[in-house]
């Protein structure tokens, strides 16, 4: 893996959660943390508590994985990398709303999701392109009636 790709990876996996307790001294890390932080090393003590404990919660976690799981996700990431960044923005943003929704929305999310998924292919085909062709306005009160709003 290319240290650019390694470099991405552990940012994404640094974004679901901020740490608020102070992040970790440099000093702290094991050695194995410092090797896969070692592009960080010169600025670790100028970041901020949170990233620093988002970065190291992220090496942690690529520590974790298996040689097949690591491999799953530089292939995710590159998937990643080529979406626009309109695209990009737009996955984040749902990320948040999903992150910042109160159990019951997950919930019903959740239950949304398995649902769309257990129709067939050809159905899930058409209703996406039935939502697609919806205007923005016209998908936002979708939204809303599904949600209860």
């Amino acid at each position: 893996m290319s240290r650019r790709t390694f470099l991405a990876f552990l940012a994404l996996l640094a974004l679901p959660r901020v740490a608020r307790s102070a992040g970790p001294e440099w000093d702290a890390l094991d050695p194995t943390e410092k090797q896969l932080l070692a592009p960080f090393a010169k600025d670790w003590s100028e970041m901020p508590p949170e990233r620093r404990e988002r970065l190291r919660r992220g090496a942690a976690r690529w520590n974790a994985m298996s040689p097949e799981q690591r491999e799953r996700a530089q292939q995710r990431l590159e998937v990643w990398r080529k979406l626009p960044p309109e695209r990009r923005e737009r996955i984040r943003e749902r990320f948040r709303r999903l992150r910042d929704a109160s159990p019951e929305e997950r919930e019903r999310i959740r239950r949304r999701y398995e649902w769309f998924r257990s129709l067939p292919p050809e159905r899930r085909r058409e209703l996406r392109e039935r939502f697609e062709k919806l205007t923005p306005a016209q998908r936002e009160q979708l939204r809303e009636r599904r949600l209860g709003n």
